[in-house]
């Protein structure tokens, strides 16, 4: 924060910054596992930061979090068991157990703090926490991945940090691996794949090493999100075998409100821009 009071996220690698006008810091705190702040913004809310690094908003944080669940949960026939490794401001869990067909949501979080803090800052995010198939834990999810049964789960979201810190491990080979064993036979992990504008060496490394894991097939989506490096974000699904056809039909009749995903942001998000698909010819 600048004493013209704008917080600014820079990237010098990628000579980029991101600024929002705040009006003033409403909490900051050195958590066990990481420095977590909170900024009252003017023109986005309220805005949670995590070691510098800006993490979510009042005002955007929907297009990530529908983005990070409808479209694994509608690719799937059948979606049952879930679980979130990350997420601790409850806004992708929330979105999950919008799905009726769901009848376990496990949310594992290294940092409990995050979480109280969403509760007080972000408190539209958390009206599912107290749902009785949500099982908030707040423990590695490195390790829980690695403990758990074989076929045990059908979604596998990966809602982390940047690969940096505590959430590094996530986009690892052996940690694909360990999904890859607990995944049932029509099981979708889903990872969020930073920004293909700024990372797609990142991008590139991660999908490689769920190939060598034998998540073989997989398809990376593509959506806004302010707030986040360059402004265009997205998420890569990964299985061990084909996609069947999203359930469009489903998504037509949902029975929950969203903001921006439905049947055609569906369609659009499985697009891929040419300089991507030339960076994952004969992959």
């Amino acid at each position: 924060m600048n004493t013209s009071q704008w917080f600014t996220e820079q990237l010098p690698n990628a000579e980029t910054a991101f600024s929002l006008k705040i009006k003033n810091r409403l909490h900051e705190e050195q958590s066990a596992f990481q420095h977590i702040e909170i900024y009252s913004t003017h023109g986005f809310g309220n805005l949670m930061v995590i070691d510098g690094c800006t993490m979510v908003s009042t005002r955007d944080n929907f297009f990530y979090h529908e983005m990070m669940s409808h479209v694994g949960l509608f690719t799937h026939p059948n979606p049952k068991k879930v679980w979130i490794i990350g997420g601790g401001d409850c806004g992708t869990l929330k979105e999950v157990l919008k799905h009726s067909t769901v009848e376990h949501a496990v949310q594992i979080d290294i940092d409990e703090r995050v979480t109280r803090l969403a509760e007080i800052y972000f408190p539209e995010l958390c009206e599912s926490n107290n749902d009785p198939r949500a099982d908030l834990k707040f423990i590695d999810g490195i390790k829980w991945v690695k403990d758990a049964a074989p076929n045990s789960v059908d979604i596998i979201i990966i809602d982390s940090t940047d690969p940096v810190g505590p959430a590094e491990g996530l986009f690892g080979e052996n940690f694909y691996k360990d999904c890859y064993r607990c995944l049932a036979d029509d099981g979708i992990l889903i990872q969020q794949s930073e920004s293909a504008l700024l990372h797609l060496t990142l991008i590139k490394e991660m999908r490689q090493a769920m190939t060598h894991s034998g998540l073989t097939h997989q398809q990376t989506v593509f959506f806004p999100q302010c707030i986040y490096p360059s402004g265009w974000w997205s998420a890569t699904l990964a299985s061990k075998q084909a996609f069947m056809p999203f359930r469009e039909q489903d998504i037509i009749n949902k029975e929950f409100n969203t903001e921006y995903y439905n049947e055609d942001i569906h369609k659009a998000a499985l697009a891929q821009p040419e300089f991507f698909k030339k960076a994952f010819q004969n992959k």
